[in-house]
C-alpha cells in the first residue's frame, strides 16, 4: 500500500505526498522510488509512478518536469511524454484530468490550490529555488490562469528538518543578505555551522506573498529512513544512489 500524506488545508482537492512505503523497487531504492534520474530499474520506477498516481487520482495523466533547482514554472495544458518533460521546477494548470507531480528527496514540495478558480500548482523548492523565488513565480503563474493569492491555500510536505540540515555560516549569510529577518530560520549547531529550517523559510515566503492559508506537515525526510528517501542521508551513509518521493495535486 502507498502511504499518502494529506493536508487539511487542501480539503477535498485530489492531492497527496507519497513517501517510500509501498512500491516495487528493491535495494537502495526499496519502496516507491519515482525518480527517473536514479539508477533504479526503469520498469520499477514507471510502475511506482503509476501506483502513486492511482493513489491520488486514478485514470489521469501524471505530469512532471526535469527539475534543475530553478525558479521556472510551466503552465500545463496537456500531458506530455516522459522523454519530453520541460526543464522547470514548478507546474500550474486549470485543466481537469492532469495530475501535477513534483519529486523530492529532502527539498521542499509545495502544493497550491485556488479551489474557487479551479487552478492548482506544485513547486519543488530546494534552497536555490526557494531563495530564487520559485514559490513567488508559481503564485504569479496561477494568477495568470485566474487564481487569486488571497484565496490560495498551500501545503508544504515532507522535507529535511532543521535538526537534520546542517549548513555553514557562509551559506546562512546569503539568506540574511537577502533579508535580515531570515536569521530566524538558522539556529546554532557545532562550531562554524548552523541548522537551517528550510520548511519554515518556505512557509514564511508564502505567507509574506499574501497566501491565505499555509499548512506545514513538518515531517523530516532525513530522520525517517523507513518512510522517506533522503539525498543527504544517502550521502552521509556513503550509499551509491538515492530514491525520490512525489507530491501530487490534480483537478477532477
Amino acid at each position: 500500500m502507498v502511504e499518502l500524506l494529506k493536508a487539511r488545508a487542501l480539503g477535498d482537492i485530489p492531492h497527496g505526498f507519497a513517501g517510500r512505503r509501498g512500491g516495487v523497487s528493491t535495494g537502495l531504492y526499496a519502496g516507491l522510488n519515482v525518480g527517473l534520474g536514479s539508477d533504479d530499474d526503469r520498469a520499477a520506477i514507471l510502475r511506482n509512478r503509476d501506483m502513486a498516481r492511482d493513489a491520488v487520482l486514478p485514470g489521469t495523466h501524471l505530469v512532471t518536469v526535469r527539475q534543475v533547482h530553478s525558479p521556472d514554472v510551466v503552465a500545463v495544458t496537456q500531458a506530455f511524454a516522459e522523454d519530453a518533460r520541460p526543464v522547470a521546477d514548478a507546474l500550474v494548470t486549470d485543466r481537469p484530468g492532469l495530475l501535477l507531480g513534483i519529486l523530492t528527496a529532502d527539498c521542499v514540495p509545495v502544493l497550491f490550490a485556488d479551489a474557487a478558480a479551479g487552478v492548482i500548482g506544485a513547486a519543488h523548492a530546494g534552497w536555490k529555488g526557494a531563495i530564487g523565488g520559485v514559490t513567488d513565480a508559481t503564485i504569479a503563474a496561477m494568477e495568470g490562469l485566474g487564481a487569486r493569492r488571497d484565496r490560495m491555500v498551500c501545503a508544504i510536505g515532507p522535507c529535511i528538518g532543521r535538526s537534520s540540515y546542517e549548513v555553514t555560516e557562509d551559506f546562512a549569510d546569503r539568506f540574511e543578505e537577502a533579508d535580515a529577518d531570515n536569521g530566524r530560520f538558522f539556529s546554532q549547531g557545532r562550531p562554524g555551522h548552523l541548522q537551517f529550517d528550510i520548511g519554515g523559510y518556505v512557509a514564511a515566503r508564502l505567507a509574506g506573498a499574501g497566501i491565505g492559508r499555509v499548512e506545514l506537515l513538518d515531517e523530516d525526510t532525513y530522520s525517517q529512513p523507513e518512510r522517506f528517501f533522503s539525498y543527504r542521508r544517502a550521502c552521509h551513509r556513503g550509499e551509491g544512489g538515492y530514491g525520490r518521493q512525489m507530491a501530487m495535486i490534480g483537478l477532477r
